[in-house]
């Protein structure tokens, strides 16, 4: 295995290769098709192609001299009002020698600009249309600010089907020689949530121990709390075992090493499955945001998640 990144090494580079996007992917092509485009606001959970979908536009549009018409710029990079005014500036303005009669600019993390400085860009945007197409990449629409919006072609990324994420880490395993079983395939399906981003990263971590990739594998790696030691203490704290329940949630954090907000989503998960009727699992979810936001809010971790099992034992019993 080498040390070249498999997200990037497995990227689809034409739109063809891009999956379960299908009505993006078709209004993309036709983009590509007719060489007519907007600008364009894609947004959506991290790991759903967002980026991707944008360089694949850029070679689909361009061809082989894709790199002379495209630029990326990252939430790494600067990018207050004074970019905007020269560097970003600077690009769209110059014309192209290409065939298509603009260049495509994408800002990636768009939502994490300063309002100053997405003023200046919808300035920008609506002057240098005729040589430039922009593509601003976000995970919430809604922190874009309004005259910027209403100048793009809206696209909603959706978390990636489980069935997709398996099918590729499936190829990129076979094509690696990584030795990924049944269950540590499925916990890192169960892990990821739809971000294949993550997937294929926690895959490529798992590959470089030398050993079969099952879910044991992939919890260490990923560094995520056990389902099954989850599952092991809410049932101890709906039995009525509350110091049992305690003594499991204090060797994930303090054996572990594990955050209460990674048990805390575990616990979230583990509810929806436990044999109670409606009524107890609302309380109980109800229950675990309001502990989840006293964590947020600075209290101890440790206390807050005791405090959690305890109220799991009197919601089971009344």
């Amino acid at each position: 295995m080498t040390l070249e990144m498999w997200t990037e090494k497995y990227r689809p580079k034409t739109l063809e290769e891009v999956v379960d996007q299908a009505d993006i992917v078709s209004r993309l092509k036709e983009f590509a098709a007719t060489k007519v485009m907007p600008h364009c606001l894609f947004a959506g959970p991290p790991g759903t192609g967002k980026t991707t979908a944008a360089l694949c536009l850029a070679h689909d549009l361009f061809g082989g001299r894709w790199m002379d018409c495209f630029l990326e710029l990252n939430a790494s990079d600067e990018r207050g009002i004074n970019i905007v005014r020269e560097n970003i500036k600077t690009f769209a303005r110059m014309r192209t020698l290409s065939d298509v009669p603009y260049k495509i600019l994408v800002l990636d993390e768009a939502d994490n600009m300063t309002s100053d400085a997405q003023q200046a860009l919808r300035r920008t945007m609506e002057r240098f249309t005729g040589t430039c197409r922009f593509i601003l990449c976000c995970n919430y629409s809604g922190k874009i600010i309004e005259p910027i919006q209403s100048r793009c072609a809206l696209f909603r990324f959706t978390p990636l089907g489980v069935q997709d994420v398996m099918s590729r880490l499936k190829g990129i395993a076979e094509a690696e020689g990584a030795e990924l079983t049944d269950s540590g395939l499925g916990m890192i399906v169960d892990v990821c949530e739809g971000d294949l981003r993550k997937a294929i990263n926690i895959l490529q971590a798992a590959a470089s121990t030398g050993t079969p990739i099952d879910d044991s594998v992939v919890v260490n790696i990923a560094g995520t709390a056990d389902p099954q030691e989850v599952r092991k203490m809410l049932d101890a704290a709906l039995d009525g075992r509350f110091i049992e329940a305690r003594n499991v949630l204090r060797a994930l954090l303090n054996e572990h090493g594990l955050s209460g907000s990674d048990v805390i989503r575990q616990v979230h998960s583990q509810v929806f499955s436990l044999d109670a009727p409606e009524g107890v699992k609302a309380s109980l979810i109800e229950a675990v945001g309001e502990i989840e936001y006293r964590m947020m809010q600075g209290a101890d971790e440790e206390v807050q998640l005791s405090v959690l099992l305890a109220k799991i034992a009197l919601v089971w019993r009344t």
